[in-house]
């Protein structure tokens, strides 16, 4: 297997496992579970397409999102940071209909071994996970929940947005419910603070996805 660091991080994970565990792809609906806390760490996953929510579960019940992942993530890969086999440390779930790649964790660590190059592929991935983490660690932990659905409109922004004329439009569907579990909030109070927020001329929203007018005057409206 030939590793450049200009070489798509799919087009390596398809090589992995050399046609002797070939890669399965999976689909979830949405809401669907990936894999439990807890869980076997048997497999590494890549993200085709759609958006995975990993999240923490506390023993008092609550479920805390720590990232919200984009198409060509990489997770599922901390026993093989850590270096040693371990169970599953997140909740993961299916935020939007999702397509994964998922090879042998066995394959993966070989990979690793015999080409060193492809852990740098796999560090840059890992490093704007780590960042999107603190991100959401930073957006709930406002108490207002006002702030914290900007906070997390401004996070989907950077991650999912994409230009249009009237401004950066989310791509993703979003029903009100998604958004409420990934911010610790209801669906009823998400629902009228987006209401609030289209009244405001902030945001509009066309076939659940979300367009914000103009990010930077959203930020400084609500900090």
């Amino acid at each position: 297997m030939v590793v450049s660091q200009d070489k798509p991080l799919a087009d390596v994970f398809r090589q992995l496992s050399g046609g002797v565990f070939p890669p399965m792809v999976e689909s979830f609906d949405r809401g669907k579970t990936i894999f439990f806390p807890g869980d076997p760490a048997e497999r590494v996953y890549f993200l085709l397409k759609g958006a995975v929510k990993l999240s923490r579960v506390y023993e008092a019940g609550e479920e805390i999102t720590v990232a919200l992942l984009r198409e060509n993530s990489v997770f599922g890969v901390l026993s093989l940071i850590t270096g040693q086999r371990a169970d599953r440390f997140y909740h993961a779930v299916a935020f939007t209909p999702a397509d994964l790649l998922s090879v042998p964790i066995e394959q993966v660590e070989k990979a690793l071994q015999e080409h060193p190059e492809l852990s740098m592929l796999m560090l840059k991935g890992l490093s704007s996970r780590i960042l999107q983490t603190e991100m959401m660690i930073e957006t709930l932990a406002h108490r207002d929940m006002g702030s914290r659905l900007v906070s997390f409109l401004l996070i989907l922004c950077r991650d999912f947005g994409v230009p249009t004329p009237e401004g950066i439009m989310i791509d993703l569907k979003l029903s009100h419910q998604a958004i409420a579990e990934a911010i610790g909030s209801t669906r009823v109070t998400v629902t009228r603070l987006l209401g609030e927020l289209r009244t405001d001329k902030m945001i509009s929203i066309h076939k659940k996805k979300i367009t914000v007018y103009n990010p930077v005057a959203l930020s400084q409206q609500f900090t």
